[in-house]
């Protein structure tokens, strides 16, 4: 694995830091934009859970979308006992990466907020898609309805397929060049704009400046292809019975390859990180000189 790829030796979702992999040690390599990796981390699909391992499960959508807060499936074609199934799947599976991150982590607990859990059965490789929804371009996320104002995005992974195959990944430069490359061509958003996409429900709260322009920086990356081409990266293979943790909001990533992967997003403050000023919102801050919450 690179450098970037920090090896946790961990083994059950909810144990506590060890001597050997200190709490410290993990949150300054997240923080610092490492992706953590605890290659013999699996999560267990029961038997009568396997049928749902097929992309034959899937709708119109790439992934099975779940709530933790309402229980609600989403973009799956289940119905009746199936779907509750499936659901139950889903939530066990939120449940452990929730339990990995407060045992792990404890400077996090009680901090975050739970964002959705998704299950990802179809292969990514070779998916027809428009540039901007492509997730094999390098990219940090951003989401266009759901705006953090600051708040980092942290994902837990864990790839559960059942045939042997890795999630391929490629990991880019860090968030402060990707800053320094595009926050030139990034422009601020037309005043009023927040409020009226608030008010017409195509965003669960007003955007942030900060927001507006990651959505640019996501984009500027990935329609980008002579960055693409020429940026330094580098590819890294998660096997099956892995997972891994990563800020994606400052981690360029893209996913090259796979199928059958489940995930977990949470939502941290600034002011539960140790250190701020490499956070996203801080970066652009300096770089752009004004405040942008």
């Amino acid at each position: 694995m690179p450098k970037a790829i920090v090896e946790i030796d961990q083994r059950e979702w909810s144990a506590p830091a060890t001597l050997e992999d200190p709490e410290e040690r993990k949150v300054d390599a997240l923080e610092m934009g490492a992706v953590l990796f605890f290659p013999n981390l699996a999560f267990a699909v029961g038997a009568s859970e396997r049928p749902f391992i097929s992309p034959s499960i899937l709708g119109k959508s790439k992934n099975v979308s779940f709530n933790p807060s309402t229980g609600k499936v989403g973009g799956a074609t289940c119905t009746g006992d199936a779907l509750d199934q499936l659901g139950g799947m889903m939530r066990r599976f939120s449940d452990s990466a929730r339990g990995l991150l407060e045992a792990s982590l404890p400077a996090y607990r009680g901090k975050f907020a739970l964002g959705r859990a998704s299950f990802r059965p179809a292969e990514i490789a070779g998916r027809p898609s428009s540039w901007r929804k492509d997730d094999t371009r390098l990219h940090i996320d951003a989401f266009p309805t759901t705006p953090t104002n600051g708040n980092r995005i942290l994902r837990i992974f864990c790839n559960v397929n059942p045939d042997g195959k890795p999630r391929t990944w490629r990991v880019g430069e860090p968030f402060e060049r990707v800053a320094e490359k595009f926050a030139p061509a990034l422009k601020p958003p037309v005043w009023g704009s927040s409020t009226a996409l608030w008010l017409l429900r195509m965003t669960r709260s007003r955007r942030s400046e900060y927001d507006h322009l990651m959505l640019q920086l996501h984009d500027h990356m990935k329609r980008d292809t002579h960055y693409q081409a020429e940026v330094e990266k580098t590819d890294c293979e998660f096997p099956p019975g892995s997972t891994w943790m990563v800020f994606v909001d400052s981690v360029s990533h893209a996913a090259i390859s796979g199928q059958y992967q489940f995930e977990q997003t949470f939502y941290l403050p600034l002011a539960a990180m140790e250190q701020q000023r490499l956070a996203p919102l801080r970066v652009l801050e300096r770089k752009l000189g004004r405040q942008l919450v």
